[in-house]
């Protein structure tokens, strides 16, 4: 069975993350935008950081046949510096207008300040403005007022709800996005958010629809292997493939499909990867032989 990551922070992961998740079965991922651990300064960092999620990072991840996408965005935490929030709001959109980039996000609360309300609101018009879906970022304190009040603000600026996936849901907010007819996703992490066994439950007693599972893997202790993992314990746990294919592929496919670039032509087909190939002219090879390796992705799920 193939699988789709539709949110991990690849720029944090190494080599053998990427061989993993392939051998794993993970045949495409995409990379939100986010915050780096430690506030950045000047707004040329964030536009080096957007450069190489468009970048560097989809053609090293291409050189270990994943597909590579990324969302483009200012993150809540930072939006919370609004001299230089302003100046990475003038730099968006020449990225939100870049290939590879299938939604606005993450965005939303942090700790649900003014500022962050402004920058919110900023980007989600944005998202209609490029026609982009939206990724939203549930804060990890409040969550659920911040849920809450962030599809409050996502109405009221009439974004379709079917346009927008709302990120690190847990069982207290589930119900309140399934609701009001939002994409809900969940990231599984090791020991802190969602576990893989509750997130086992939470399909068990909500079903598939509109339910996506990601790994949000990043600088912290987390795990790239989370989507084929939780897979494997639904299946242990007599779910039915049918929904592990909505829940850990199908789903991310359809929401972020109406970017117009997430699309099944960009990992389905059989593809031959040179090894010793390099991004625009870079030396820098790090290890990788000069061999060829056929990733073969043309036969079944």
């Amino acid at each position: 069975m193939h699988y789709i990551d539709p949110h991990i922070h690849m720029v944090s992961r190494t080599t053998d993350d990427y061989e993993a998740m392939r051998e794993a079965g993970i045949v495409a991922v995409i990379e939100p935008a986010f915050w780096l651990g430690q506030p950045r300064t000047t707004v040329g960092s964030f536009k080096d950081y957007f450069s190489m999620l468009v970048g560097w990072e989809r053609f090293r991840a291409s050189q270990f046949g994943i597909k590579h996408y990324c969302t483009i965005g200012l993150n809540s935490k930072e939006a919370n510096n609004e001299e230089l929030a302003e100046q990475v709001m003038e730099v968006l959109p020449q990225f939100l207008a870049k290939e590879g980039v299938v939604a606005v996000g993450e965005i939303g609360y942090d700790d649900q300040s003014q500022a962050e309300d402004k920058y919110f609101r900023l980007q989600l018009e944005l998202a209609k403005e490029f026609e982009l879906p939206v990724m939203v970022h549930t804060p990890h304190r409040d969550k659920k007022n911040g849920t809450l009040r962030s599809m409050d603000v996502i109405q009221e600026h009439g974004i379709p709800e079917h346009m927008v996936v709302i990120d690190h849901n847990n069982e207290e907010t589930v119900k309140h996005v399934l609701d009001r007819g939002f994409w809900a996703a969940f990231t599984i992490y090791p020991k802190t958010k969602m576990s893989k066994m509750r997130m086992v439950n939470i399909v068990n007693t909500y079903g598939s629809e509109k339910i996506i599972v990601d790994s949000s893997a990043d600088w912290g202790v987390s795990d790239p292997l989370s989507v084929p993992r939780t897979a494997a314990l639904m299946r242990e746990n007599g779910i039915a493939e049918h929904h592990i294919h909505l829940t850990c592929y199908q789903n991310a496919l359809t929401v972020y499909g109406q970017s117009g670039q997430f699309n099944e032509s960009g990992w389905k087909q059989d593809r031959v990867v040179k090894q010793d190939d390099l991004h625009k002219g870079n030396s820098v090879l790090r290890g990788q032989e000069a061999k060829e390796i056929n990733f073969k992705n043309s036969i079944g799920d």
